[in-house]
């Protein structure tokens, strides 16, 4: 990240979050059942292991309570509001990540590799939200949440801590960018999600 990656993680964290907002706010009501980019895992599943994961970031750094069901293997089962638990995960991920200070040199994540200077486990927990942001508007025809702004630091992290996380299923092997790939297509890629 840049020299001033302290003052700027928390905007990358605020647009992911806006990201998977947008995008589950835009699932139709006939589409929770589609499959997406996400092998094995419908929208609905894949809302629920981003709930998960936001409840984990939140619950590593401030102890409260984490994912209510394994978020790799989500149930596809949301009884009443499908939405109402990813706003409290939103929420809950915000607020432990504003009492961390911007420049901390520890924090702890939900991530094997445990304690990250703020600016890394920030951005992780923002690639989270970000790609699979990107899963549910691929599946249910809406435009992509991710631009050159967000993908860019996105990349810069996920370099740095994905391929530990493929040994857990978290993210399938890279695909080799094609020579024209912008920023989002390189994260994408990068990701094992197919950019096209």
């Amino acid at each position: 990240m840049s020299e001033n990656a302290a003052a700027q993680w928390r905007t990358v964290l605020e647009q992911a979050h806006e990201a998977l907002r947008t995008a589950a706010e835009g699932v139709p009501a006939d589409a929770w059942e589609r499959p997406t980019p996400c092998e094995r895992w419908n929208v609905t599943q894949v809302l629920q292991h981003a709930v998960g994961d936001q409840l984990a970031f939140a619950a590593a750094i401030d102890g409260g309570q984490g994912p209510t069901e394994d978020p790799f293997a989500p149930s596809g089962r949301i009884d009443g509001d499908k939405l109402a638990g990813l706003r409290a995960a939103l929420d809950a991920s915000a607020r432990a990540w504003k009492g961390v200070a911007d420049d901390a040199s520890e924090v702890p994540t939900p991530l094997p590799q445990g304690k990250l200077p703020a600016e890394v486990g920030s951005v992780a927990c923002a690639l989270d939200a970000a790609v699979h942001a990107w899963d549910i508007a691929v599946a249910t025809g809406q435009p992509s949440p991710l631009d050159a702004e967000l993908a860019r630091p996105l990349l810069v992290v996920a370099r740095q801590i994905v391929e530990p996380l493929r040994a857990y299923g978290a993210y399938a092997p890279a695909i080799d960018p094609t020579p024209e790939a912008d920023e989002v297509a390189a994260l994408l890629s990068y990701l094992g999600r197919d950019p096209r």
